[in-house]
């Protein structure tokens, strides 16, 4: 079989293969997504900007699915993209988050859900890059699955915010409730993640 055959091209994974160029977009989207977003909460720039900053946020949310998906259908694994794929998703969600609290549209109580999310995604991914270090993988849960579903559509919905309260009322308090379902999740399987790993911990401090 020569190298040139597509099976061969789709299972060898690399810099440029279409999962990696998937999450490459997503980190091509957090500037011109804070872009958007600085205009609009610092400057006053007009409401529309909440549109295209929604547009940017979804389109990269979509990628989140599709460049895990594509990668296991084809076999396109590669270190790169397993760096990039975490840093991505959390670069995307904590830009949005400082952005949303800057403007008010999460403040108050509300900001306790927010830092939560920002905490745990901190302490895991140091937890998982200490781990590493030990050659110990911790797996995705299905319920952190859906926490991410829950973050990124409670994101969404604040994105829009005040754009989109202005043709359905309610749409930034649902934004709100789905950031505290997030939060609450997101506590949940922190606390999973640190169990998992803390066998672990104690282990290498007896050695």
């Amino acid at each position: 079989m020569s190298s040139a055959d597509p099976i061969t091209r789709r299972r060898g994974g690399g810099t440029y293969s279409v999962p990696n160029l998937l999450t490459y977009g997503r980190v091509v989207a957090v500037p011109l997504l804070a872009a958007c977003l600085f205009v609009q909460v610092i400057y006053e720039g007009g409401i529309w900007l909440r549109w295209v900053a929604l547009g940017i946020f979804v389109a990269a949310a979509i990628t989140d699915y599709f460049d895990g998906y594509l990668a296991r259908a084809w076999q396109q694994h590669s270190a790169i993209g397993r760096m990039l794929d975490p840093i991505a998703d959390k670069l995307l969600v904590g830009v949005v988050l400082l952005f949303l609290a800057a403007d008010g549209t999460i403040l108050g109580w509300s900001l306790w859900a927010a830092m939560v999310i920002l905490a745990r995604e901190i302490l895991v991914s140091g937890l998982r890059e200490f781990l590493a270090e030990l050659r110990v993988s911790v797996p995705v849960t299905r319920l952190a699955k859906w926490k991410t579903a829950v973050q990124l559509v409670a994101v969404g919905f604040l994105i829009a915010g005040p754009a989109g309260d202005q043709i359905i009322a309610g749409v930034t308090l649902t934004g709100i409730v789905l950031l505290w379902a997030a939060a609450i999740l997101t506590l949940y399987t922190g606390y999973d993640y640190f169990r998992a790993g803390a066998g672990h911990l104690i282990e290498e401090d007896e050695r």
